[in-house]
């Protein structure tokens, strides 16, 4: 299975771990800024952007161990992870399965998988309105997410990157993601961390409220909660230079 990646700068390794719906794309702007001070790794995750599609069945186990075999295809043997959203999931399952590749964690707008964050209710309306809208033209089912990726006050250039990236979506590869996060439930391994772990959200996300990376905090011993001031789910590219100045800081004080 060919994974596709973008890579940028040099120095200790950041691993940027891309939300649903998305790719490496999502990072531009972290694999700019940050490249000056690390080596910036940016995947796409199977069946996504240039990444061939997963097979069947594929389960949020089988990302972690994908992502294990990549890092030591490029010879990374531990790496400072940055996940959002579903890729938040994912450094929770790779730090269950290989715990030797995690150096740090940093948790945005993080989920210890649906099940393990969400109400059933709330799991099965995901599950189900993220169905249909696979239905619909990929632009317009790009353009329904928006309220609750981004804050009203985002400029339209920013809202046009976004439904580019989203819109260009594998379908299967989108299904094979939402079945692994919609099963994950990762609560019993946040007891078990023991590396510096920041949880980091924006100020007005509404897709991963604020209880659910308060009970995160909780759980996950030592860890360090910010919050993105401004800035909705995506705070990654609406607030980029606020998000990569929590990131340094972080890796400066605990990296």
């Amino acid at each position: 299975m060919a994974i596709a990646f973008e890579r940028a700068g040099s120095g200790p390794p950041i691993v940027l771990l891309h939300g649903g719906m998305s790719d490496h794309r999502e990072w531009r702007a972290q694999l700019d800024d940050l490249s000056d001070s690390f080596t910036v790794l940016a995947w796409d995750a199977p069946g996504c952007g240039g990444s061939d599609d997963p097979p069947a069945g594929f389960a949020m186990a089988d990302y972690a161990d994908a992502l294990a075999g990549f890092l030591a295809t490029l010879g990374i043997g531990s790496a400072h992870l940055v996940g959002l959203s579903w890729g938040s999931t994912l450094a929770l399952e790779l730090y269950r399965r290989h715990p030797h590749v995690v150096r740090t964690m940093i948790l945005t707008a993080a989920y210890a998988g649906w099940a393990g964050s969400l109400a059933p209710e709330e799991v099965a309306e995901r599950l189900a309105a993220a169905l249909q809208g696979l239905e619909e033209p990929p632009e317009a089912y790009a353009r329904e997410w928006l309220p609750t990726l981004l804050t009203d006050r985002a400029p339209e250039e920013l809202r046009a990157e976004l439904v580019r990236i989203m819109a260009s979506y594998h379908p299967e590869g989108t299904r094979a993601m939402l079945n692994a996060i919609v099963a994950a439930d990762l609560r019993d391994v946040l007891p078990t961390i023991a590396v510096p772990t920041l949880l980091l959200a924006g100020e007005e996300d509404v897709r991963s409220p604020r209880a659910v990376q308060e009970e995160l905090h909780a759980r996950i011993p030592g860890s360090t909660m910010r919050r993105v001031p401004g800035a909705g789910h995506q705070c990654t590219m609406e607030a980029p230079a606020a998000f990569d100045d929590a990131v340094r800081s972080f890796l400066s004080e605990r990296g």
